[in-house]
């Protein structure tokens, strides 16, 4: 899988990034459509009505788009993408994958807690290695990805990854295979591209892994 979580599958449907011009699956990319009153909208899951615009999932390539009025140019009018955007969009990508991880969680394809963490994978049933991004790094080091660092998702706080395990906060968790695990991973190789170059208050983003 590439950054962004683009989809290598050259007989899925290719869509171009507004901004760098590459092509890719519409997994490593953010859709956004125009909506009242000329308003670009974020479209995270892909159903809104109107012509599409495509943008890697990538912070520095949003607000380059705002920048360089890259919108403009796709709608082939002028239109108004609002100021916070690309926080807009991050605050989108974070809710999908938290509301996956519920469901994932619900339907017994994920476990939060070291001990239980731990258990799943000693016996093999982790797929994917979930570790909050101000975590303890000598109590986060006890644990390895199942299959190196292209397994781990390490992109969320631990107050984020508590919202979608029902519990206050979470510092280690896996995800066991199956179709929820990957739309976990498809999101949150998107989110990570809103946040790798979000520096602030909150510790995410730089210095993770995701895949």
């Amino acid at each position: 899988m590439t950054r962004g979580g683009a989809d290598k599958n050259r007989d899925a449907p290719e869509r171009r990034c507004l901004v760098t011009g590459t092509r890719g699956g519409k997994a490593g990319l953010v859709r956004f459509v125009v909506g009242p009153g000329d308003v670009v909208v974020p479209d995270i899951l892909g159903r809104l009505p109107g012509r599409g615009m495509w943008l890697t999932a990538d912070r520095e390539v949003l607000e380059t788009a705002v920048r360089k009025r890259a919108f403009s140019r796709g709608a082939k009018k002028q239109v108004a993408p609002p100021a916070d955007l690309a926080d807009m969009v991050e605050a989108a990508l974070l809710r999908r994958v938290t509301d996956l991880l519920s469901l994932a969680r619900k339907s017994g394809a994920a476990v939060a807690g070291y001990e239980k963490t731990k258990a799943w994978l000693v016996s093999g049933e982790a797929e994917v290695l979930l570790q909050a991004a101000d975590g303890s790094e000598r109590g986060k080091a006890k644990l390895r990805p199942p299959d190196g660092p292209d397994s781990l998702i390490g992109i969320m706080t631990a107050s984020e990854l508590g919202l979608a395990f029902g519990r206050e906060n979470v510092i280690h968790g896996a995800l066991a295979g199956g179709g929820l695990t990957t739309r976990v991973v498809e999101e949150a190789a998107r989110l990570q591209g809103m946040r790798a170059q979000h520096v602030g208050d909150r510790p995410v983003g730089k210095g993770t892994t995701t895949i």
